[in-house]
C-alpha cells in the first residue's frame, strides 16, 4: 500500500530578528545587550587588546578600565570568542558583549567575513536576549557597504534556530534576539538600508534551505517537496511546473525514474523560471540541484552509521529553490531557471539494479554499477534539460561525494567544470563566506568511466574511488551541451554541519551555496554584456 505524502508536515521558520539602524549613541541605546569589537595586538604593545571603532563612547563610559576587565576575564581578540560584562549601570544596556576580530587590520575595517562570523557569534550568545546592539566597525558614511553586509548577515544567520519536534519546552533553551540594532553613521542612508532589506531576503532563502535540510526524511517525501516548492514560488510570483510520474515517463526522463522507481513515493522535476521585467536582460542563467529527499544507497547499501544524515542529500535543491524565492524579491536583470529533479533513493524489489544500463533524458545510456551513485542520474537528466534553455551560464550543486569531503574537508567545496566559470564560483564563494576550490577533470579519469556496452559507466570501472569527485564531474559532463560554460558545485561536506554551530553556520543544515549562487547572479546581472 502506498503511503499517502502529506504537504502539511513542514516545520514552520523561526520568525528572523528585525533589523533596524540607528546613528544615536551607542552608550544611550535600549537594548538587553550591546555588542562591541575587540582586537587582538602583538606581545610589544602597550596592550594584548585593542577595542574596534564603533565602541569609543562604551570605553568613555567604563572610564577607560574596559579593556583591562576584558583581559582579566580571559578575553584575547580571536575571531569569533565571546566575553561578557555586566555593565552596573555605566551605559544604558546591562551588558556589553565583545567580540573577538582577530588582528587589527592595516588601515582597513576588519575583512568581511570575520564580521560576519564575529557578528553570528555574539548573537547566538546572546539568545535569551530580546533586543541586541551592535556597535561593531562599519567605515564612514559614504564608504563602500561590505563592512555593514557582513555584520547584518552574521547578525540574522547567526540567529538561526530550527523549530523542530519538541512536544514540550526544553528548558534552559532560549529564544533568538527578536530584534538586532545596529548602529552605522547615518541611519537614514538609503544605500544601508538596501542592505537591511537585501540581508532580509538573503537570509529568508538560506533559512529555508536549512529548515528543508533539518526536516526528517518522512515529512519531506518527493511529491511533498515539490508540493511545498512549487507553492513557496508560485506565491513569489515565478514560473512553476512539476512534472510527476507519469509524465517524466512520457518525456524520457530515464535517469530520475530509475532512482526514484525503488520508493512508493514517485519521483517529481520541478521548473522555475523568473523572467525580469522589460527587455533589458541580455543574459540566461541555469540553476540545478540535487535533490535526492532520502538516500539509503540503494540495493548498493549505505552503512547504518551517519545513515540518518541523508536526509540533507537534497540540500542542493533545497539552495536553488530558495535562491529562486530570493531571486524573485531582489528582481536581478538577468533571466534564471532552475531544476530540482527529486527522488527518494530506496531499497525494494522494484530498486534499480548494478548492472542495469539505462537511458538517458538526452539518448545517452549509463551501465550503472553502484546505485548508491544516484546523485548524477537524476542530475544529467536535469542539466541537458536545462541546456534545451540555450543558458549562458550553469550552475548545479549537490552532496554528490564523500570524495569531496575527503579531498577539501568538511568547509571547503568542490568545484568542476569550464576553468574559467568555475574561478568565477571561487570569487564569489570568497566573496560571501562560503569558500570553494576549483579541482581538475583529468583524461585518465574519463577513460576509467569508458563502458563496454554503453555509452559512459556511472562510476569508475571496477568501482574503483581513486579521484572519486572528480568522477561525478566527468560524469555530468556527458549532459551539458558543447556551448554551455558549466560549473559543478559539491557541497557533500559544506551543506551539512554535523557539530556545534561555529560562525554563521548551524548545527545541521548550513544553507550552502544559497549565498554563492546569489552573488553570481547578482554578479552576471551587474556585468551582463560580459
Amino acid at each position: 500500500m502506498t503511503t499517502p505524502h502529506r504537504s502539511d508536515n513542514a516545520v514552520a521558520q523561526v520568525a528572523p530578528a528585525a533589523l533596524r539602524l540607528i546613528d544615536t549613541d551607542p552608550a544611550e541605546l535600549e537594548a538587553g545587550a550591546i555588542v562591541i569589537g575587540v582586537y587582538s595586538q602583538d606581545a610589544d604593545a602597550p596592550s594584548p587588546l585593542l577595542l574596534a571603532s564603533g565602541a569609543e563612547s562604551i570605553a568613555v563610559a567604563f572610564d577607560g578600565k574596559l579593556t583591562d576587565t576584558l583581559l582579566l576575564l580571559g578575553a584575547s581578540g580571536a575571531v569569533g570568542e565571546v566575553t561578557k560584562v555586566a555593565t552596573l549601570g555605566t551605559v544604558t544596556a546591562p551588558l556589553v558583549t565583545a567580540v573577538g576580530l582577530g588582528p587589527e587590520p592595516t588601515g582597513a575595517l576588519p575583512a568581511t567575513e570575520t564580521l560576519r562570523r564575529a557578528t553570528a557569534a555574539a548573537v547566538r550568545a546572546l539568545a535569551g536576549t530580546e533586543t541586541v546592539a551592535l556597535a561593531l566597525p562599519v567605515g564612514d558614511e559614504g564608504d563602500d557597504t561590505d563592512a555593514l553586509r557582513g555584520i547584518v548577515e552574521g547578525a540574522a544567520l547567526g540567529g538561526y534556530r530550527f523549530a523542530g519536534y519538541k512536544s514540550t519546552p526544553v528548558s534552559p533553551r532560549r529564544n533568538p534576539a527578536r530584534e538586532i540594532i545596529v548602529h552605522v553613521p547615518d541611519a537614514e542612508s538609503a544605500a544601508a538600508a538596501a542592505e537591511i532589506e537585501r540581508t532580509a531576503h538573503v537570509y529568508a532563502a538560506v533559512a529555508r534551505t536549512r529548515d528543508w535540510v533539518n526536516t526528517p526524511a518522512n515529512n519531506l517525501r518527493p511529491p511533498a517537496f515539490a508540493e511545498q516548492a512549487a507553492a513557496l514560488a508560485s506565491a513569489a510570483g515565478l514560473d512553476v511546473e512539476v512534472l510527476d510520474e507519469a509524465q517524466l515517463i512520457e518525456k524520457g526522463y530515464g535517469g530520475i525514474l530509475a532512482v526514484g522507481q525503488g520508493s512508493e513515493e514517485k519521483p517529481r522535476l520541478v521548473r522555475i523560471a523568473y523572467t525580469p521585467a522589460g527587455t533589458g536582460a541580455t543574459k540566461k542563467i541555469a540553476l540545478v540541484g540535487k535533490g535526492i529527499t532520502f538516500d539509503t544507497g540503494g540495493l548498493s547499501i549505505k552503512p547504518a552509521a551517519g545513515m540518518w544524515e541523508m536526509k540533507s542529500d537534497m540540500a542542493g535543491a533545497a539552495a536553488v529553490i530558495s535562491t529562486m524565492i530570493a531571486v524573485a524579491a531582489l528582481k536581478p536583470n538577468v533571466a534564471v531557471i532552475a531544476y530540482a529533479p527529486m527522488a527518494e533513493n530506496m531499497v525494494s524489489g522494484s530498486a534499480y539494479r548494478p548492472g542495469d544500463v539505462v537511458r538517458m533524458y538526452n539518448g545517452k545510456h549509463v551501465e550503472v554499477l553502484n546505485t548508491d551513485a544516484e546523485g548524477r542520474m537524476v542530475l544529467g537528466d536535469a542539466m541537458a534539460r536545462a541546456c534545451e534553455d540555450e543558458p549562458d551560464f550553469l550552475f548545479e550543486t549537490s552532496t554528490l561525494t564523500g570524495g569531496q569531503v575527503v579531498a577539501l574537508g568538511k568547509r571547503v567545496a568542490g568545484v568542476m567544470g569550464d576553468a574559467d566559470l568555475c574561478e568565477r564560483v571561487k570569487v564569489a564563494g570568497e566573496r560571501v563566506g562560503e569558500p570553494v576550490w576549483p579541482m581538475p577533470m583529468p583524461d585518465d579519469i574519463r577513460k576509467s568511466m569508458d563502458s563496454d556496452i554503453a555509452d559512459v559507466l556511472q562510476v569508475a570501472s571496477g568501482m574503483d574511488r581513486a579521484g572519486h569527485m572528480l568522477q561525478g564531474a566527468v560524469f555530468l559532463s556527458n549532459f551539458v551541451a558543447p556551448d554551455v560554460p558549466w560549473a559543478h558545485i559539491d557541497v557533500a561536506g559544506p551543506a551539512y554541519h554535523s557539530g556545534e554551530a561555529t560562525g554563521h553556520w548551524s548545527k545541521g543544515g548550513t544553507g550552502v551555496p544559497v549565498r554563492t549562487l546569489l552573488a553570481l547572479i547578482e554578479s552576471i546581472a551587474d556585468n551582463s554584456a560580459d
